[in-house]
């Protein structure tokens, strides 16, 4: 099976031909074979009507002579709040992807992207896992302020697809399994899995999360409340999710520079102290959201390319359940694999819209009480 999978960033495009080939386990059915041949795109913050249209011509015209596909798919953005799982892109959702609360998230082009070149070549177009996925428990999501929710936000795309990674290597099907993610990297999120269900998570950026290499990490109220006084609310938004954890302790958000510099610098040192102590008390708190033992935990996320840090956490938490590293991220792989699933039949298609979608940005982090979604009907 070949997807052509697109992948919009800050500031970038990443593109890939996907050729997609069953499990060679047939008691991991989900355990999907992926080969990626990659290519990549500039874009230059959000793009306009007119620079879509550019985009679209110029990923015509690089995908022009790869073999003809059986799907396309792209990154899911902000759609509203709704349950994993792999969406066919429609002419609405495309609309609603370009012009609801998400219209300025690089993510959101994913869908209108994917959805004029699947109609160019004939076949279905599709997004797997949307940034705006929200599966929480209802006593995961309420907090002890009336009208107050907490948000959900994470690394939705790589924190499952790095699930699904974690159970097959303890011998599971991601819906049969327990798995406890932390993505580490420029922000950070660390999420509870309880049979595909993300049922919990820190959140990330300015929500939670232990620190990253931009991101501040957990502050006390009183400390936030001092710091929109000073800054502002939008500067403090910024510097939590940003211009904080190693960039702010050491001048540099750069791991291998960060990594290279730790035997030396005793500012490295304190920072990297902090975020092992922070990620491993994140990881814990997920544990125990859990139901039961966790089945494996996975470290994923550039920083766990760093092999001292990363060692430093397994020692920590590995008599918790066995330590799994998928280091960087798999979003393009992710994607491929999600509309795999559908295709191969071990998944059933989902269809947008799911749920009330959330009317601004500014609201995201105060969304009403409402109750639990369902989950995604894939067991591999």
């Amino acid at each position: 099976m070949i997807a052509y999978v697109i992948n919009p960033g800050s500031s970038s495009v990443k593109l890939a031909c996907a050729r997609v080939e069953p499990s060679l386990n047939p008691a991991l059915p989900g355990q999907l074979r992926v080969e990626l041949e990659r290519a990549e795109l500039p874009l230059n913050g959000p793009p306009s009507a007119e620079q879509l249209a550019e985009l679209n011509t110029q990923i015509r015209t690089l995908t022009a002579d790869w073999p003809t596909p059986d799907a396309v798919v792209g990154r899911g953005g902000l759609i509203g709040r709704v349950p994993a799982g792999t969406y066919r892109v429609t002419p609405e959702l495309a609309d609603y992807a370009l012009q609801g609360e998400g219209a300025s998230e690089p993510a959101n082009f994913g869908g209108p992207l994917a959805l004029a070149l699947a109609d160019a070549r004939g076949v279905p177009a599709y997004i797997v896992d949307p940034q705006s996925v929200d599966e929480l428990l209802p006593e995961a999501r309420a907090t002890g302020v009336q009208g107050i929710t907490r948000a959900t936000r994470f690394h939705t795309l790589n924190a499952r697809v790095v699930a699904r990674r974690a159970a097959h290597e303890v011998g599971k099907r991601l819906g049969d399994a327990r798995v406890v993610v932390a993505h580490l990297g420029a922000t950070t999120s660390v999420t509870a899995f309880d049979g595909g269900r993300a049922i919990d998570t820190t959140g990330t950026g300015p929500d939670g999360g232990p620190m990253g290499a931009m991101q501040g990490g957990p502050l006390s109220t009183r400390a936030l409340l001092k710091l929109a006084r000073e800054h502002g609310e939008a500067a403090t938004l910024r510097l939590l999710a940003g211009e904080s954890g190693f960039r702010a302790l050491t001048g540099s958000a750069n791991l291998k520079d960060l990594e290279a510099r730790e035997l030396s610098d005793p500012a490295v040192q304190a920072a990297t102290a902090a975020f092992v102590q922070q990620a491993c008390k994140a990881i814990g708190e997920q544990c125990a959201a859990l139901p039961g033992r966790p089945h494996a935990i996975a470290l994923t996320g550039g920083i766990a390319r760093w092999d001292g840090l990363v060692d430093r956490i397994e020692r920590r938490v590995a008599w918790i359940a066995p330590v799994i590293v998928v280091p960087g991220e798999l979003e393009l792989e992710a994607l491929a694999e999600g509309v795999g699933r559908v295709l191969l039949g071990l998944e059933q298609v989902r269809q947008w819209p799911h749920a009330s979608p959330v009317a601004t940005p500014a609201a995201a982090s105060l969304v009403t009480t409402s109750p639990p979604l369902p989950t995604s009907s894939e067991n591999a």
